[in-house]
């Protein structure tokens, strides 16, 4: 059975409250409510932060927290508000036309659109050429003030206002005012709308994955005659690095041949990975710590076959350079963003000293042979292999060079200490 949504009901607390006692029945889903009340719009970003990345959807009490939220950056769901234009401002006109203090043809409204407001009036067979309308966000004390000012130029009998904390500082200041409250119906719809949004939303995260990431330099031959345990050693740590990354995000890795694996996962795991597909997955850690360069395709289908076929044909636009086409290709076998371009490695963080040293070992490499011990790199440096030992752990610390298994042989004493160099730090050479 498929669990219940999570819906987070974003408003003041009179609305939530509402929202709850009408409770999950309204919704056309199984689904759970959870509150999230405040006393002013503005709070409604951190209200969101505060209800976590375990909700499915969520229902704002109007267009103004919804749009806080939306500006704010933190809205990581789907989301959707209550209506207030339509049944709620005609109940507000028709409470208007009941109270003496007001002239329903001479008030002024807030959040609600001027399109909605024509169209309540025109519905009612009102004028509303007097009617004042303001549908842009600000803060509570900035339209306060719109319809205060308003009210003492006599331009308007009183305000309509869809928040609450608008109503009590107009309350305050001696001007009429009449809330703006949704109807039963608006709550059903916009409810509705949220569960059916979080259900489509969970569909789209749980869509089957596939990540290829291929090693160059291990597809590549060996130039010459090299241990063969250094590239044995170098697959094992880039498996267990990507093991690493992929328990992280609750995904699954197999190798596929010697310079391949295949990772499994699900659109909303990969989506986190990849910066919602803006950056290569992977690629950033294992150049970092392995100092390797990886392509990667990314592919979604119904079936792992599709998905796997869709992330061959994302990998094979990666190893052809075309980076307008995108490293990952949707279900529908459509290719999403373009992949940004990588940072040119060597760039940057690299410390000069660390960078000095390499540079003076790789200009004296030979063959294409990257595996060094003190004593050789102590002649090429020109240096004792003591001095030697301690600059090849320095390029280790600076990310610069990667211990191997110690060489191991009959001669009694201690093993050779074996170092890959990682000159694709270095850049173009």
């Amino acid at each position: 059975m498929t669990p219940d949504l999570t819906i987070g009901v974003v408003g003041p607390h009179d609305l939530v409250e509402r929202v709850m006692l009408m409770g999950h029945a309204a919704a056309p889903l199984p689904c759970r409510l959870v509150a999230a009340a405040y006393r002013d719009e503005q709070e409604a970003p951190d209200k969101v932060t505060r209800l976590g990345p375990g909700v499915d959807a969520c229902l704002f009490a109007s267009p103004v927290p919804y749009d806080l939220a939306r500006r704010s950056g933190v809205l990581t769901m789907p989301a959707t508000y209550v209506q207030l234009g339509g049944a709620a401002l005609v109940a507000a006109l028709a409470k208007a036309g009941l109270d003496p203090r007001f002239d329903p043809q001479r008030v002024s409204v807030d959040v609600v659109s001027r399109p909605e407001v024509e169209e309540a009036y025109s519905d009612l067979g009102i004028a509303a050429g007097e009617v004042h309308s303001r549908d842009e966000p600000g803060a509570t004390g900035t339209i306060a003030a719109y319809h205060e000012r308003l009210h003492r130029q006599g331009a308007t009998s009183g305000a309509l206002t869809c928040l609450p904390a608008v109503a009590e500082r107009l309350q305050t200041a001696g001007v009429p005012v009449i809330r703006i409250r949704p109807t039963s119906g608006a709550v059903r719809t916009a409810l509705h709308t949220a569960a059916l949004l979080g259900a489509h939303h969970r569909l789209e995260e749980s869509q089957l994955t596939v990540v290829l990431v291929e090693v160059p330099t291990l597809r590549e031959p060996v130039r010459r005659a090299a241990p063969r345990y250094w590239r044995d050693e170098l697959r094992l740590s880039l498996h267990r690095l990507l093991v690493q990354e992929a328990n992280r995000i609750n995904a699954t890795v197999w190798p596929i041949d010697d310079h391949a694996y295949l990772v499994t996962a699900t659109r909303g795991s990969i989506t986190t990975a990849t910066d919602g597909f803006r950056v290569l997955p992977f690629a950033a850690r294992i150049r970092e710590e392995l100092g390797l360069a990886v392509e990667v395709g990314v592919g979604m289908g119904r079936t792992t076959h599709d998905a796997e076929s869709h992330a061959r044909a994302a990998l094979a636009r990666t190893q052809a350079g075309k980076q307008a086409q995108g490293f990952t290709v949707d279900r529908e076998g459509r290719a999403l963003i373009p992949a940004p371009r990588m940072p040119p490695q060597g760039s940057g963080a690299l410390k000069p000293k660390g960078v000095e040293v390499l540079a003076r070992l790789a200009a004296k490499l030979e063959g294409g042979d990257t595996v060094v011990d003190a004593e050789g790199a102590g002649k090429m440096l020109g240096v004792t292999p003591r001095t030697a030992r301690r600059l090849l752990r320095t390029l280790v610390d600076e990310g610069l060079a990667w211990p191997l298994p110690p060489n191991r042989t009959p001669q009694p004493g201690r093993p050779r200490q074996l170092y890959r160099l990682i000159v694709e730090k270095l850049g173009p050479r």
